[in-house]
């Protein structure tokens, strides 16, 4: 039995998902957990929940001298880290932006600038400003023609080594951007989110196991389920 347990961290002001071993000692967690959420390891008071919507804590990690699996902490339970004295680390400080004064530019007026994305896009003939392109259409309706959703598929990805694996389970456009989209639920938690976008749900899955490419992102084949080998870091 792995003695690994891959678990959410979630503190007021991150969330990232992470690998820890059973034998880790809860001194030697919070020292690892410092850097990760702000908190000091002196400060933090760590519970172990079910999920992150859950109400009540499993357990509480008191004991800096016991083992993480004295506790029965077990795969995707969340670690919350709470700071027993935030007003020294400023945390849940970082995202309040509730006192700072907003800068708003009506549509019209961002037009009519002449240093903004918009008017690059437009100059240089990018993204919906750029000329149709016959090859790229004909590529995508051959995607479409030959693509069935069940169909198990590889994501490109731009680490070196890292195989993003998972089933189509959408193909088609949607209500979030032009153009044809495909809905893929990838073998691990890598995704954006569960089928959903901008409340319009498009297929179910578990939350984070879901994301939307371009039909060139995509690689149709026999991939078998590859199981993620990571460190001690984020995943």
């Amino acid at each position: 039995m792995s003695s690994i347990v891959k678990v959410f961290v979630v503190s007021p002001d991150t969330r990232s998902e992470r690998r820890y071993d059973l034998h880790t000692t809860v001194e030697q967690l919070k020292n690892k957990l410092e850097p990760v959420t702000g908190i000091p390891a002196t400060n933090q008071i760590i519970s172990i929940l079910e999920s992150e919507s859950a109400s009540r804590a499993i357990a509480v990690l008191n004991d800096d001298t016991k083992q993480l699996g004295f506790y029965g902490l077990k795969d995707w339970q969340v670690l919350q880290v709470a700071d027993s004295n935030p007003s020294l680390s400023l945390t849940g400080q970082l995202g309040d932006v509730s006192q700072v004064q907003k800068f708003e530019l009506s549509d019209a007026e961002y037009e009519k600038r002449a240093d903004t994305v918009l008017t690059y896009k437009k100059i240089h003939k990018v993204g919906r400003f750029a000329p149709e392109d016959k090859n790229q259409d004909a590529e995508q309706q051959k995607f479409l023609a030959d693509t069935q959703v069940g169909a198990r598929c590889e994501v490109e990805s731009s680490e070196e080594g890292l195989h993003k694996r998972g089933t189509i389970r959408y193909v088609g456009e949607t209500k979030f951007s032009k153009g044809v989209w495909v809905g893929v639920e990838y073998d691990e938690p890598m995704g954006k989110n569960d089928g959903s976008v901008q409340g319009e749900k498009y297929f179910v899955c578990r939350p984070n196991y879901g994301v939307f490419v371009r039909h060139d992102k995509v690689r149709i084949g026999d991939f078998p389920v590859e199981e993620l080998d990571l460190e001690d870091e984020e995943m």
